[in-house]
């Protein structure tokens, strides 16, 4: 049976914190999701509007008939923006015995606005912390709790010990307001253990408290051990700040279900490299294998290294007239043909794919007559260092092309150098674009054959 966890929070419309992000994210790590709503707030990626607290005694009628008829095995609370509504809860989660509760003690928006009324504060640490299993401040949210200013690390873990102090079974003090690596102090009670991860460099950060305690009671729901759960919740926040969406005209939301999202674009990368690998080998392409063999690769979306980049392991082999795989396609699989991708992404992100070709004059003056942008590089150009730097040719010059023909070119190629085989390089933005123009590169090359025969 599928785990069922209890979000009680505050709505945003923008969709991306409070209910609708705990949702999502709930979602996301395959526990079945329920709500009871606190408050309706007006707000999007730039701010709060209005807010409107529902009364209480409906606050407390959602979480009856939630724990009324289903078996809740975690619960979490964001936005509780009153005395009375605190209270309420505090009631409800003590009638319903609900075990596992993450209390994400939110004071203020990410824009900056209120959330909690300052004399709701002494209600929520007096009624609500001694009932919670986990409780998540951030340091300003800690450093309000417990009135004093926190600079060191031995700050947090003191502060820590302090709020642990104040009723909690166990503390995790959020680390995102820090500078350097983000790290989260968690104290259990017994020990204080910081948890590390890498500051991303995204702005979109909208709803990351959020996502972390739902995914804590998401993980407390599904029957991990408590410092597990917190370990996981870090792991997954990190990766929904790293796919951090830029939409609206403020600070975008963090995306909790961004593994979903990778799952299907890595699903869609393979499947279509194998559709484009079915053309070439009824196309019959064997002619235009380079002695080096040949690759197509295609890039997940904002892919960064090569490890995000699927090809053929191995390489496509020449048989005859046709081309044949070892392998289906994998992700890292290629470092030639995935330089060449990335290189272009940089330039223009929807430049995904690329398959390498043999060289000939006669088939970049083929290219030219199926009307497909060529652009070129020197290796007798490439600088010393890039040249003693392991996998950095084919991106310099691939970078040396795109900036001397001002965009990124339908086709690349170079007359090789000193150990290097001349090659031509195909782009698009799939595999199926890329098929096409090699395609047309091919039947240009063969009109062109037999004009030459006349």
């Amino acid at each position: 049976m599928i785990p069922v966890a209890l979000t009680i929070a505050g709505s945003d419309s923008g969709g991306g914190a409070g209910i609708q992000a705990d949702l999502k994210t709930f979602a996301a790590l395959e526990v079945f999701g329920t709500s009871a709503i606190t408050s309706i707030t007006a707000q999007n990626t730039k701010g709060v509007s209005d807010i409107y607290d529902l009364p209480a005694y409906i606050v407390g009628r959602q979480i009856d008939a939630v724990c009324s008829d289903l078996p809740v095995a975690a619960a979490k609370t964001g936005m509780l923006s009153n005395v009375e509504i605190i209270e309420k809860v505090a009631k409800k989660v003590a009638e319903h015995g609900i075990a596992n509760l993450v209390v994400d003690p939110v004071m203020v928006a990410k824009s900056g606005d209120p959330l909690l009324r300052p004399e709701a504060v002494r209600t929520l640490v007096e009624r609500l912390f001694p009932l919670a299993t986990l409780i998540t401040p951030n340091r300003p949210e800690a450093e309000v709790i417990l009135g004093e200013r926190l600079r060191s690390r031995a700050d947090l873990a003191e502060a820590a010990r302090a709020l642990k102090r104040l009723g909690p079974k166990s503390v995790l003090i959020k680390g995102g307001h820090g500078r350097g690596r983000a790290v989260d102090v968690f104290f259990d009670g017994r020990r204080v253990t910081e948890l590390a991860a890498e500051r991303l460099d995204q702005r979109h950060t909208h709803g990351t408290g959020c996502i972390l305690a739902a995914a804590t009671a998401a993980h407390l729901a599904r029957g991990a051990p408590l410092a597990e759960a917190v370990r996981r919740a870090k792991d997954f926040v990190t990766e929904a700040i790293r796919h951090g969406l830029a939409i609206g005209g403020g600070t975008g939301p963090a995306d909790p279900i961004a593994s979903t999202h990778q799952s299907f674009h890595r699903a869609h990368v393979i499947e279509s490299l194998e559709a484009a690998l079915e053309r070439l080998k009824d196309a019959r392409l064997g002619t235009l294998v380079p002695e080096v063999q040949t690759n197509l690769g295609y890039a997940l979306p904002e892919a960064q290294d090569r490890d995000e980049v699927a090809a053929f392991p191995g390489r496509l082999h020449r048989v005859g007239e046709t081309i044949r795989e070892l392998e289906r396609p994998a992700f890292g699989a290629s470092q030639h043909v995935a330089s060449v991708i990335l290189a272009a992404m940089r330039h223009d992100p929807s430049v995904r794919s690329a398959m390498n070709l043999r060289y000939e004059k006669a088939l970049v003056t083929a290219c030219r007559r199926a009307k497909l942008a060529v652009g070129t590089f020197d290796r007798a150009n490439e600088p010393t260092s890039v040249r003693r730097r392991e996998g950095a040719s084919l991106e310099w010059g691939t970078t040396e092309a795109i900036r001397r023909a001002g965009r990124v070119p339908d086709v690349i190629y170079d007359g090789g150098g000193h150990g290097k085989e001349p090659m031509v390089r195909v782009l698009g933005h799939s595999p199926e674009a890329v098929v096409e123009k090699v395609l047309a590169m091919h039947a240009a090359l063969s009109r062109g054959a037999r004009r030459r025969k006349r």
